[in-house]
């Protein structure tokens, strides 16, 4: 019947808002929504808490106060505790790709050699209706076996090999809303909506074909404190006891990738413990965090975003803590994006970029990362081979590489200063980077390749912020020779000649028929405001929010 009406069948409570479609009605199914809204009901309050607690926290480091290690967590740190033993289907994870869930993508990830793949619903995907009903569909159809995509332009069909790598899905993080969901009359959250629909409808396929009985196994951003890991477990046992599968199925490894996190590892895998596959180093969005931490901090501003690498003190230092924590307690220590594309027309610039690649991830493994990211399928046999040469046989360096020498590590390490210049070059980079890949994600897509580096939302906050704390304190632009002041003048001509800059580089008729000015609008904004928005997406994700005339079937 809601089908031959053209409205979903939906629980009592629960409002679509986003068009129908009959594919999306086969996810958006009545017990996988009641089971989405059975979870925002149970979670709610406390995910509202978590939230309040973020931004009490903010309001402290905005009144000098620095993060560090929670005294009163000793307990935990010091503590013997492991987490629970690696499942053998995800022991090796050398190198993963990760990329948005869209058709084509997972199935040339899914092919392309890597160990794991990490389907993503955050930094690199435009959370529009269309993608994220499209990505549910598309994963269901990759964990049944049945994906396949007809390219017509190139006259090819894709479809699955014989040999995948591990499926992993990131929902979003626990502050973007689904704003064509309603459940009792509000957004649901978007990250329960990501988790609820794919697990309900794969995590039985799953488990039997690719986790060797475990799994679904997922990636958690942006976390800032060990409390908001103790709902992500909360979630997991409510999914593991609806679906009757044993207690500590789902697994999940955690990205530090804010600076309150750094001080809070060990209490996030103790929280999560039971479900817990390690850590990985999100380190752009590290480096964003760092920003928006200390954004009332005059005295820690940030050079140009390009000689923030793992070569900074306090970078290595969360690199390194990381490992220690992940290998004392039995889990993976998952290393950094190498965000590097092919330049196909260049065979110079293309070798250059690949040996900054190879010395990353070469850097990576001898420091004791079990593994890496790559962003393109093109990097991996080189990854790839710088791993198995420095670890051998063995699927992870959990037992061999304990870095106890990293047990010294102070909050000082932590929070050190980084060193560098401010140019010119580095205010033009920020800006002509954040336009560009905004426009593209407000015309659905999020994940950008630009200047031969593959920039998703976490590239695109650097360059807000970084923008942002530069014009707050009018920062003296001291690294090129020129020696300005960053002013709202000086910005505002910056701009105007990026964006003719931008109109070059992209065409006339595409620049035209972009979304570059209303891009430019919403990024000059958040650049000039008085106070720091916590999210460029936030603002910009109501730019894509198209509710339909209200479609709810009630049975």
């Amino acid at each position: 019947m809601a089908k031959n009406m053209g409205v979903y069948d939906v629980p009592q409570g629960v409002e679509i808002r986003g068009r129908f479609d009959d594919d999306f009605a086969k996810i958006l199914t009545r017990d996988a929504l009641e089971f989405v809204a059975g979870l925002q009901r149970e979670f709610r309050n406390r995910i509202r808490l978590a939230l309040e607690c973020r931004r009490e926290a903010q309001r402290k480091y905005n009144g000098g106060m620095l993060p560090g290690f929670d005294p009163a967590m000793k307990f935990v740190r010091e503590g013997e505790w492991v987490c629970g033993s690696v499942p053998p289907a995800v022991a090796d994870r050398k190198v993963e790709i990760t990329g948005p869930v869209e058709r084509k993508m997972i199935i040339n990830a899914l092919n392309s050699g890597a160990k794991v793949f990490m389907a993503d619903f955050e930094d690199s995907l435009s959370p529009s209706w269309e993608n994220l009903m499209k990505g549910q569909v598309n994963l269901k159809d990759a964990v049944d076996g049945t994906i396949s995509f007809n390219d017509q332009a190139r006259k090819r069909l894709y479809r699955l090999n014989d040999q995948t790598a591990k499926l992993f899905v990131r929902p979003r993080g626990w502050h973007l809303p689904e704003a064509h969901i309603l459940i009792d009359g509000e957004p649901a959250t978007g990250c329960l909506v990501d988790f609820g629909l794919y697990f309900y409808h794969n995590h039985a396929k799953f488990r039997a074909t690719q986790g060797a009985g475990f799994g679904p196994f997922f990636y958690l951003p942006k976390m800032e404190h060990s409390r908001e890991a103790k709902i992500w477990n909360c979630v997991f046992e409510a999914a593991e006891k609806m679906a009757r599968i044993e207690r500590g199925s789902i697994r999940a490894t955690v990205l530090i990738e804010t600076l309150p996190a750094v001080f809070q590892m060990d209490e996030i895998l103790y929280e999560l413990r039971d479900h817990s596959i390690g850590l990985n180093c999100g380190r752009w969005d590290y480096i964003f965090s760092y920003v928006k931490t200390f954004q009332g901090h005059p005295d820690r501003l940030l050079p140009d975003r390009v000689q923030v690498g793992m070569a900074q003190h306090f970078m290595r230092s969360y690199s390194d803590l990381l490992i220690r924590t992940c290998h004392r307690r039995g889990v993976h220590a998952m290393g950094g994006m190498a965000a590097q594309i092919p330049i196909r027309d260049d065979p110079v610039a293309n070798e250059t970029a690949l040996d900054l690649v190879r010395k990353d991830k070469l850097r990576e493994v001898r420091a004791g990362h079990d593994g890496t990211w790559a962003a393109h399928p093109g990097l991996i046999p080189i990854i790839m081979e710088v791993f198995t040469n420095n670890t051998g046989n063995s699927p992870n360096q959990i037992q061999t590489m304990k870095r106890e020498d990293a047990a010294t590590l102070t909050e000082e390490d932590l929070l050190q200063r980084p060193r560098g210049v401010r140019t010119m070059e580095g205010l033009r980079l920020n800006t002509r980077v954040g336009i560009q890949y905004l426009a593209a994600w407000l015309t659905g897509t999020g994940s950008v390749p630009l200047y031969n580096l593959m920039e998703d939302a976490a590239t695109a906050e650097i360059s807000r912020v970084q923008n942002w704390q530069w014009l707050k304190y009018g920062v003296v632009l001291d690294g090129d020779g020129v020696g300005v002041k960053v002013s709202l003048d000086l910005f505002g001509r910056v701009v105007e000649e990026e964006m003719a800059r931008i109109e070059r580089e992209v065409g006339r008729e595409r620049f035209k028929n972009g979304m570059y000015e209303e891009a430019c609008k919403i990024f000059t904004r958040q650049c000039t405001a008085p106070a720091l928005d916590d999210f460029l997406t936030l603002d910009a994700y109501n730019h894509i929010v198209i509710h339909h005339p209200k479609s709810s079937y009630y049975k």
